[in-house]
């Protein structure tokens, strides 16, 4: 007899993690099974933080689902007693008509968030240490601010654990199979069957879905810390959360929250990676001078040395939207993937998402723009 669950994870990142704490605080048995060490860096939940933000210039559909993500991460700080999320203005910039400004009007307008618009003159006033010309207008949104992303895992991790579910760390899943019955899941050390399965395999969605063909890209993106000469300017009374949309690409940044200096980094691009398992994680010269030249031209106080840096996956769709349904076959099997390098910040009602799916085979959340189906229109 293999070991039976109610409910078998695959992939114990953020979204499993969220995933397994919330099945297992309905009561499920619940095993999870992650193929590295539990709150590791080989992925895409991890370097130390992520914004969250309510006026999202990607779709105003998203809003929504960002009031609950906002509750449920202020839930997870009472349960566990620890601090994730730190209040903080987001300044996004760019030009009136292109994507991040227009969409972030777009969003606030419809939900009618506080987003305070600042034409280039009271941009440069209010916030010297950006260096812009007359054609970058900002929209700065006061309820956002960001995530201890691995605080955030762990705290997933424990809270799952504190309700009894089972999460075996460096246990690839190497099969899955699923019936009327049931699923199965063979790793290298064992066989586990379950009533039913979620897969939340972040840039190995692909491999471990490969029957589907899903339409996903995974690329490379480098983080980088920077040290500024004088931190005064940049600390979070004064400097806040950023996006920026410019010619050359979307840059965003955070900060300087402890002796590393200011985390930035570039949102578009990335290199295409084949295989996640054998990503290029040295840095590169090219990552540290495409985000000096942008520091160079919008930031130029932040010119200090280079303290650290990470690499990490983007896992895209071709619509940037995320995949959040069940298996189109088997209607035991849920899955969550392509998060498309801005999921993080969703992690918490995602996992509630998962269970409403898992328990019910619906939910009361709106995510019907991240159905599967999409793609085969």
């Amino acid at each position: 007899m293999h070991p039976h669950y109610d409910v078998i994870v695959i992939g114990v990142g953020g979204m499993g993690a969220a995933a397994a704490a919330e099945l297992a605080g309905r009561g499920r048995r619940v095993l999870g099974l992650e193929q590295f060490d539990l709150v590791h860096d080989r992925g895409s939940s991890h370097g130390h933080t992520r914004i969250i933000r309510k006026a999202y210039f990607e779709h105003p559909d998203y809003v929504p689902l960002l009031h609950r993500a906002y509750e449920r991460w202020y839930e997870l700080e009472e349960q566990q007693g620890r601090h994730l999320f730190t209040e903080c203005g987001c300044l996004n910039i760019g030009r009136p008509d292109g994507e991040l400004i227009a969409g972030v009007r777009r969003s606030s307008a419809e939900h009618r968030l506080d987003v305070e618009q600042l034409d280039p003159a009271e941009l440069r006033r209010r916030f010297p240490a950006f260096t812009f010309g007359n054609e970058y207008h900002g929209m700065l949104e006061r309820d956002a601010g960001f995530l201890y992303v691995e605080d955030c895992v762990q705290a997933y991790v424990d809270q799952a654990r504190l309700h009894g579910a089972e999460l075996h760390a460096q246990e690839p899943a190497v099969r899955w199979e699923a019936s009327a019955h049931g699923v199965l899941v063979q790793t290298e050390r064992q066989t586990y069957t379950a009533d039913r399965l979620v897969i939340t395999a972040g840039a190995w969605a692909a491999r471990i879905l490969d029957a589907l063909s899903l339409p996903l890209e995974v690329v490379r993106k480098a983080l980088l810390w920077i040290a500024p000469a004088d931190s005064s300017p940049f600390r979070r009374q004064r400097f806040p959360v950023y996006l920026t949309e410019t010619p050359e690409g979307i840059y965003y940044g955070f900060p300087v929250l402890d002796e590393h200096g200011l985390k930035v980094a570039r949102h578009d691009g990335g290199e295409l990676v084949a295989d996640p398992s054998s990503v290029n994680r040295q840095l590169a010269d090219a990552d540290v001078n495409d985000c000096r030249q942008f520091l160079q031209a919008h930031i130029p106080l932040v010119n200090g040395p280079l303290r650290q840096s990470k690499v990490c996956l983007y896992t895209l769709t071709p619509d940037r939207h995320f995949i959040i349904d069940r298996h189109p076959h088997h209607p035991n099997v849920v899955l969550a993937a392509g998060f498309s390098g801005h999921g993080f910040k969703f992690a918490s009602v995602v996992g509630e998402i998962l269970a409403d799916l898992t328990e019910n085979g619906r939910t009361r959340l709106p995510i019907e723009m991240f159905r599967l189906g999409r793609f085969a229109r």
